[in-house]
Parts: C-alpha cells; sequence; structure tokens
C-alpha cells in the first residue's frame, strides 16, 4: 500500500468507493451464507440458492442490500483509512518517517487494531443485515410468542398459525428502531463479542496475505504492482480471511439472528457450546465453501478499486 508523510483522507475516501463496489458484487452469496449459517431447512449450498430463488425470486438474494450499500460504504471507508494511516504512524513512531515500509510485525498490530476499531461500527451494520436477510414472506410461527389455546381449551399447534405477508421489520430505518425500543443500545451490539473474536484475527489474515502476495507477483521490488496483481492478490486474501474466520462467523451470524421474540442464546460461549450440543463440530464450518467464493470477488473487487482511487487521488 501507498505510504504518505502525514494522515491522509484519500485513504478513506477510496475505501468508501471500494466498499460500494464489494457490496454490490457480494451481497447475494452473502445472503446465501446467512441462511446457511443461521436459517433451518437448507441441505446445502446449492438448495439454498435453489430455495432462495424458487421463494422469493432474484430479489431474495439483494434483501437486506440498501443499509450495507449506505453503511458498509462507511465501515470500509473507517477500515482502510485507519488501517493505512496506523501504518503511517507505526512507521513514524518506530522508524521516524511515515514512509517507511512497514515489517510484518507492524503490519499485524495494524491489522489487529483495524479489527477491533471495526467492531464499533460493524456490529451494528452486521445485525440489521442479518435480520433483515432472515426474514422471509411470513413470519415463522415458531419465533412467536403465542399461547396455542382457545378460549374451548382446544389446542392450536403454533406451526399451524400463518400470517401471510407480516414482516418484523419493513426496511432498515424501522429494524434500527425496533431493535432500540425493544433491546435498547446493546442490542445493536448483539454478537459484538464474536465479531471481536472473528475480526482481530481475520483482519490479520486478510492485509497480511494481501501484502504478500502483491510482493511476490511485482517483477520487482521497487515497481508498483500490476491491477491484475492487486486484483488476484486481494481475491486470495479474501477467500483466506474468510475462511479462516467461519466458525467465529457462524457464532456472530446465529447471535444476531437470535431476535427478542425468542431468544436461544444467552451468549458467545453459551451459543458455542449448543450449537455443538446439537449440531455438532462441522456447524462451524458451515457456509465455509460460500465464504471461500464469495470472499474472492468481494475482496479482489475491493482492493482494485481501493488502489485504483487513491492512485487517482494522489495524481490530481
Amino acid at each position: 500500500m501507498q505510504k504518505s508523510k502525514s494522515f491522509q483522507l484519500d485513504d478513506f475516501l477510496a475505501g468508501w468507493i471500494g466498499g460500494a463496489s464489494s457490496v454490490v458484487v457480494g451481497h447475494p452469496l452473502d445472503t446465501v451464507k446467512t441462511r446457511l449459517q443461521a436459517g433451518k431447512g437448507y441441505k446445502n449450498t446449492l438448495h439454498c440458492v435453489v430455495s432462495i430463488y424458487r421463494k422469493e425470486t432474484v430479489a431474495g438474494f439483494f434483501k437486506g442490500m440498501s443499509f450495507p450499500l449506505a453503511s458498509i460504504t462507511a465501515y470500509n471507508s473507517v477500515v482502510f483509512g485507519f488501517f493505512s494511516n496506523t501504518q503511517r504512524l507505526i512507521s513514524k513512531y518506530r522508524y521516524g518517517d511515515g514512509r517507511h515500509p512497514c515489517g510484518m510485525l507492524d503490519l499485524t498490530v495494524a491489522s489487529m487494531l483495524t479489527g477491533l476499531v471495526s467492531v464499533g461500527l460493524g456490529a451494528p451494520v452486521d445485525l440489521v443485515k442479518i435480520r433483515l436477510q432472515m426474514q422471509t414472506q411470513t413470519v415463522l410461527a415458531e419465533n412467536l410468542h403465542l399461547a396455542g389455546n382457545v378460549s374451548n381449551g382446544t389446542n392450536i399447534p403454533l406451526r399451524s398459525v400463518d400470517i401471510p405477508n407480516q414482516r418484523l421489520y419493513r426496511g432498515p430505518i424501522h429494524c434500527i428502531s425496533s431493535i432500540l425500543q425493544t433491546e435498547g443500545l446493546q442490542g445493536l451490539y448483539r454478537g459484538a463479542g464474536a465479531m471481536i473474536l472473528r475480526d482481530v484475527p481475520g483482519y490479520v489474515l486478510y492485509f497480511i496475505p494481501y501484502t504478500i502476495f502483491c510482493n511476490l507477483l511485482k517483477p520487482d521490488a521497487k515497481s508498483s504492482p500490476h491491477p491484475c496483481s492487486i486484483w488476484l492478490a486481494g481475491g486470495l486474501a479474501g477467500s483466506i480471511s474468510w475462511v479462516t474466520a467461519t466458525p467465529a462467523d457462524v457464532v456472530k451470524s446465529r447471535m444476531q439472528a437470535d431476535a427478542q421474540l425468542q431468544r436461544k442464546y444467552k451468549g458467545v460461549l453459551h451459543c458455542i457450546i449448543h450449537s455443538y450440543k446439537t449440531e455438532g463440530a462441522q456447524v462451524f464450518f458451515r457456509g465455509a465453501s460460500v465464504n471461500a467464493i464469495r470472499g474472492f470477488p468481494m475482496s479482489a473487487t475491493m482492493f482494485l478499486t481501493y488502489e485504483l482511487s487513491l492512485q487517482f487521488f494522489r495524481g490530481l
């Protein structure tokens, strides 16, 4: 990544542009990943894709995208802006020059700090996205607190109750408002602990492989990487990061999809234990193949757009 003498705002702007492009590319597979991890009734990735298409058409894959498009652009702006400026600060502190190339230890520290900071903005964004993605055409009866009795004492099975075309959330703003009213501010940060477990090591395995692959693909140490090299390095880094982060991502998705109507998990540890006891160790790798596939085009697009935007801004 390019270095500069001092704090730079263009890193944030380039991250914003890269974030927007990556959301459009990756959201359909992100929806599939979320349904596989936190939903029910899907045998495998292909079955999930076919089920979504049959029940909800193509629009189902883009469910909840408006909020990520608006917010993840800001999220990626913070991530890339913070990471790049942290590198410069570390270089200035350790070597007396912000332009000095960072070593692997410097990159690791910058990546871990970036992962930690990202949760502050990313947790509410992910929570709203997942709540919207998990909505189906009907409110699932098993998620409703209904007394299955009528006045004459006849029991009505909960699964027979059908409320067509009713959704918990009308959109992102209504979702945020509902969560604040029912769960308070802490409700927006449900799953933040699992997100820290995912993002702190996840960003280390995102930025460091990208840097290594870019250096390997450069013709010589002094030249800048070719756009094709950036695209390939970014894609590989994204796949590596997302696959290794899948276990923590499963826990995070389950915690965030666990709405207040019928709360299943008391906390991160309880979610891990309950998931393991009921579904076995394989549950923590659910969606890993989707993450690997989705991680490549999303991250390739993200890094390429970021680097090209940065070159454009610094060439003005």
